[in-house]
């Protein structure tokens, strides 16, 4: 498994993640022991970071996790995060960036991984109501109590990313990034890569859309908030399947998956980008494991990015409930 280095602060980490949100929900049902199985298999093929947050699945997340590395000595990172709260089993949200709450749910997050430090830790959303220098002013106090490593932020605007990088040292920046969601190349790119902080990009296969696999039926299972996205819907959805079909051709040129050939792109935008898809099921982590090995051409590049441009994509990225705190 080739390396990475998130930003100037020296986390190196497998150049692709394992997302772990949907072995706990969002995705239809869930397995226990299927997960945990793909977790130790992400390990021992060299995947060294694991995402998941404290809202996931109201800690059930963080518990599967925290059960799979009970048996697994190497090497791993756990990034997770704080900020959001729900209700147990709805998708509706408040954010939450106070630091007396910062700190109460790095304990929990600890006690529920059974770790003694945190690697990563992000906020998961900007608490507009309280500044952010006293969020991140709480973060820095867990890293000088040896509780947090590296800290990061997810889906902030440049302005927020610069306030909160003064007050401590941003290791990453995590956003969704993908072929369908490409917003970031504007401003959030060039500020991060002059600050020196990582990207970490969630969701590089539009919520699995790009594996040209996301079918009307499953998006009609138990579970399954895929189908309340806008891009999923409708004419929206049949416009942007005609993009992954015209993906899925240029990928059996190559001899790949379009997955693969989408991971590979994020891949090859920057050496300081690090994808971290989903998934519970082994064969797919395959997969993506083995998009770390594509090679891309500048033209190859150019063509894809032709097909994807960032008028393409028909339909907004969450629904209502979903972007509060995106940009914040």
């Amino acid at each position: 498994m080739k390396k990475r280095v998130l930003g100037k602060c020296g986390l190196e980490v497998s150049a692709i993640g394992l997302g772990c949100m949907g072995m706990s929900e969002f995705y239809g049902t869930t397995n226990n022991e299927q997960s945990k199985a793909t977790i130790l298999a992400a390990l021992g093929n060299g995947v060294t970071m694991l995402d998941t947050a404290d809202c996931y699945g109201n800690g059930h997340n963080e518990e599967l996790i925290g059960s799979a590395l009970k048996e697994w000595q190497g090497d791993v990172n756990v990034a997770t995060k704080f900020g959001i709260v729900r209700e147990n089993g709805k998708y509706e949200r408040t954010i939450n960036g106070r630091p007396e709450y910062v700190k109460q749910a790095a304990e929990d997050s600890l006690r529920r991984l059974g770790r003694d430090v945190i690697d990563l830790y992000y906020i998961h959303r900007v608490d507009v109501n309280v500044p952010i220098e006293e969020t991140v002013g709480a973060m820095s106090e867990l890293v000088r109590e040896g509780k947090v490593r590296y800290i990061g932020i997810s889906e902030a605007s440049v302005s927020t990313i610069k306030r909160a990088h003064a007050v401590h040292p941003l290791t990453a920046l995590q956003t969704e990034y993908s072929l369908w969601t490409r917003n970031v190349e504007k401003e959030i790119l060039p500020t991060i890569k002059e600050l020196g902080i990582g990207l970490v990009a969630y969701s590089p296969l539009g919520r699995g859309f790009l594996t040209g696999r996301l079918d009307k039926s499953i998006l009609t299972q138990e579970g399954d908030f895929r189908k309340s996205l806008p891009r999923l819907q409708g004419e929206n959805y049949k416009s942007n399947q005609e993009l992954v079909e015209k993906l899925e051709a240029l990928a059996k040129e190559h001899g790949v998956k379009a997955g693969q050939l989408a991971l590979a792109w994020v891949l090859a935008k920057d050496e300081n980008i690090v994808p971290i898809p989903g998934t519970k099921r082994m064969s797919y982590l395959m997969e993506n494991i083995h998009s770390t090995e594509i090679s891309l051409s500048p033209q190859e590049m150019e063509k894809i990015e032709f097909l994807f441009s960032f008028t393409a994509i028909k339909g907004e990225r969450y629904p209502e409930a979903g972007m509060k705190g995106i940009n914040a």
